[in-house]
């Protein structure tokens, strides 16, 4: 019997070694829920995370687009199309969506009555390396100095940055009706993984914007294509970095939805509700009479808690 623990002991201490997570030893597999809202009992599958345990995560199909669109639109699109989410930019000076209708409380409450559930995007600062991918949204690519006084982009000062736009965040949250719990999701335009000044800045910003917003109690995540943002946040969890997103939302346009098939992830990091991933972009499509251009995405992950 001894010989027996002894030799489980040791596997455990392989796969930890591994890994680097221990608590995926004990995490669950994903259940086969499917378009359904339910309150996460589970942990970020990769480290512990400083958040109350309160996040509500959502399994299903999502569409994501650069605006809010009208009340009406989202009833027509409720009750006809498959989806049972949306992701919107809701603040933030950066990103790919400038100028574009942001959601207000009152829009936020009627769509979450609708029985929709919400990935809000906040388009915050990008990293001064960023470069456009050929299955990923067209970017426009940014200059190096990456001063502060440059808006929109990740300067010199790149952990205050990532504080003050973290508090943002979470004040632009709140303010419409998003409460302790909500996840956040910062995104990222894609940038070169080859450039160690970027990299480090930019890993530096994420980090300070996710330890500000889980000190407020939100859960923090990243939105990103593959290649860039997230295979960084890979390299860095592998390395044994801390304060890095508890989920991930990957952009992948192979127009097959998969959420642990991602080559870019070790398939138990970020495993246990905690993964989107957008398999399609720039796709219109009609429900309900009403058209509109989206990103498709499969989530197992956390989504805004609406006040009632």
């Amino acid at each position: 019997m001894r010989t027996r623990s002894r030799a489980q002991a040791a596997a455990a201490l392989v796969l930890t070694a591994l890994l680097g997570v221990p608590d995926l030893l004990l995490s669950p597999s994903p259940g086969p829920r499917t378009d359904t809202a339910y309150t996460s009992t589970s942990t970020t599958g990769m480290q512990a995370d400083t958040t109350e345990d309160t996040a509500v995560t959502f399994r299903g199909l999502v569409f994501d687009l650069c605006e809010a669109p009208p009340l009406a639109v989202m009833s027509a699109w409720r009750k006809s199309s498959p989806y049972g989410a949306v992701g919107v930019p809701y603040a933030g000076r950066g990103g790919e969506c400038p100028g574009r209708s942001r959601p207000t409380r009152s829009w936020v409450a009627e769509v979450h009555r609708m029985g929709w559930r919400l990935l809000p995007l906040f388009t915050g600062a990008q990293p001064p390396c960023a470069k456009p991918l050929a299955d990923g949204p067209p970017v426009a690519a940014a200059g190096r100095e990456g001063a502060v006084v440059r808006e929109g982009v990740i300067g010199r000062a790149p952990v205050a940055q990532g504080q003050e736009e973290g508090s943002e965040a979470v004040r632009a949250a709140h303010a419409l009706g998003m409460t302790r719990g909500s996840a956040l999701y910062v995104s990222l335009k894609s940038y070169d993984l080859d450039d160690p000044s970027c990299v480090r800045t930019t890993l530096d910003y994420i980090r300070a914007w996710n330890r500000e917003v889980r000190r407020h109690g939100y859960v923090p995540g990243l939105r990103s294509h593959a290649d860039a943002g997230v295979l960084h946040m890979e390299h860095a969890r592998r390395a044994g970095t801390g304060d890095l997103p508890s989920a991930m939302w990957f952009a992948r346009w192979n127009h097959r939805p998969s959420l642990y098939e991602e080559r870019a992830l070790h398939p138990y990091a970020w495993r246990v509700k905690r993964r989107i991933h957008q398999y399609e972009g720039e796709v219109t499509e009609e429900y309900g009479g009403h058209r509109l251009t989206v990103g498709r995405s499969l989530a197992d992950a956390p989504v805004a808690r609406i006040r009632r």
